[in-house]
């Protein structure tokens, strides 16, 4: 049986898991499929995910409209090879053994949809990087 490398794990997180958190997680699920276990969570989250980040990711058809924000924690950070962060300043908790990332982007919160394309695009340009880096496609 040939080895089979091992399904990388992402942790995006932000507070409210409702805007930029949720938009990586769709890219991410939406460009490498199975090849990745994708999670997202927030620090203090938001009761819906945001209108403007469902309308901006239909537009590319990505269809969110049924995801809800999630907790962080302890547990999904312990999970994950890889915990991007985007805004949560120190509540993220850390653990030795974990790849860290910091990915600065505009907060979408009470941002209407124009305001958030160009922040979907800039997460969509960084996840197909973490892509090509963390789960190139399979050699045939």
């Amino acid at each position: 049986m040939p080895d089979t490398p091992r399904q990388p794990s992402v942790l995006f997180v932000c507070v409210h898991n409702a805007g930029r958190s949720q938009m990586a997680a769709a890219f991410l699920t939406h460009l490498a499929g199975d090849r990745v276990q994708v999670r997202s969570a927030g620090s203090a989250p938001a009761g819906t995910v945001n209108p403007a980040v469902v309308e901006a990711l239909a537009e590319v058809g990505i269809d969110i409209s049924a995801e809800v924000p999630k907790v962080l924690t302890v547990e999904a950070v312990q999970a994950s090879d890889v915990v991007i962060t985007m805004g949560c300043g120190d509540t993220c908790p850390v653990f030795p053994g974990k790849r860290y990332l910091d990915w600065r982007l505009p907060d979408p919160a009470g941002q209407g949809v124009d305001a958030v394309r160009p922040i979907r695009d800039e997460i969509e340009e960084r996840v197909r990087a973490l892509i090509t880096e963390i789960a190139p496609p399979a050699r045939a």
